[in-house]
């Protein structure tokens, strides 16, 4: 039974030929660019009205075949309001299929199982500025009734427009499509196209230049948690003391004096934690009963052109002098006056 142009029906399934046109073509007032950035279409009111009789099951998806590169993609409707004859499709569905504006277009209805896995491959590393691409592709989709494989779709986001091509769904099916409405669905990205992943050895550089946690080493030493737990004595491998003013005393009486106590101690306060070396096996941490170690202070990158404060740097002989014979002239002044 034909109606119209092109149209008929085989058993309960709605199959018609348009004229298909870019949604960049539909009359100002019925025209929504932003349904160039999802994946259904403009169908006019008598579609709606076929379907009306028929037993189609919701929500209402289509097979679109192109009939000159007789390319195949899958889809939804947005709203009839396109002009008889018409079906007006987003952008990259036209280029999907091959088609010019004025192409015709055979849409029938179709039964698409629901998806429970896509695997996505954005088109250009710029996709890698998104902080939450999951977030952000999770929004997208709801402009979306299907996804199917070797579609490059697009969405946009933060007034760019992100291309992405279907990689994988499941279920696969005969179709290679899947319905994405009401439904969980996992998804999974590939490396964008384009996209060098960095050697080994540069990752490690970068590593190494940020430090820990990114900050500044260059002012890190032993605090009073590290004497109290003698960090600096346990993982020091090289014997070099630090100690100012080298070398041995000798007593009055010609006899050698005893190893100062303090010298130690200075060395382990005035410990450079950038020159430890952690290339050998890690040596044990022994903590006294009831003790925690908490870690060291890290202090925060010193900004371009900022002088470097040394007020933390170790000072020797700090203090004020005193005299020990008290000036009294001011004491005479006032007895001469008295007089």
């Amino acid at each position: 039974m034909f109606s119209g142009f092109g149209s008929y029906y085989v058993g309960q399934r709605f199959e018609q030929l348009f004229r298909c046109y870019p949604v960049a073509m539909m009359p100002e007032g019925v025209r929504k660019d932003g349904a160039n950035y999802g994946g259904k279409v403009f169908l006019p009111p008598s579609a709606l009205n076929r379907l009306s009789l028929l037993n189609v099951s919701y929500p209402m998806l289509f097979e679109f075949v192109a009939q000159e590169s007789e390319r195949v993609t899958y889809g939804g409707v947005l709203e009839f309001v396109a002009e008889e004859g018409r079906v007006y499709l987003p952008q990259w569905m036209m280029e999907t299929l091959e088609v010019q504006p004025g192409s015709v277009l055979r849409v029938r209805s179709a039964e698409v199982p629901l998806g429970k896995f896509v695997k996505l491959e954005p088109q250009s590393v710029d996709f890698l500025d998104i902080s939450d691409p999951k977030a952000v592709l999770e929004n997208a989709l709801r402009t979306f009734s299907t996804l199917t494989v070797g579609d490059i779709v697009e969405i946009s986001y933060n007034e760019a427009v992100y291309r992405i091509k279907i990689l994988e769904v499941e279920p696969d099916s005969t179709s290679h499509s899947i319905c994405v409405v009401e439904t969980d669905l996992v998804t999974d990205f590939a490396p964008p196209v384009g996209y060098v992943e960095p050697e080994p050895q540069q990752r490690a550089d970068q590593a190494q230049k940020k430090g820990p946690r990114g900050g500044d080493t260059s002012k890190l030493k032993v605090g009073s948690m590290g004497n109290r737990i003698e960090y600096a004595k346990t993982v020091m491998t090289s014997s070099q003391s630090t100690n100012r003013f080298q070398g041995e005393g000798s007593k009055v009486s010609g006899k050698k004096a005893a190893e100062s106590s303090s010298g130690a101690t200075g060395a382990l306060l005035d410990v450079d934690l950038n020159s430890i070396s952690l290339d050998h096996e890690p040596r044990r941490l022994d903590i006294p009963d009831g003790q925690l170690f908490f870690g060291f202070p890290v202090v925060p990158p010193r900004a371009e052109g900022e002088e470097e404060d040394d007020t933390d740097e170790l000072r020797l002989f700090q203090g004020k002098g005193q005299s020990i014979r008290k000036s009294d002239r001011k004491g005479k002044k006032k007895k001469r006056k008295s007089m």
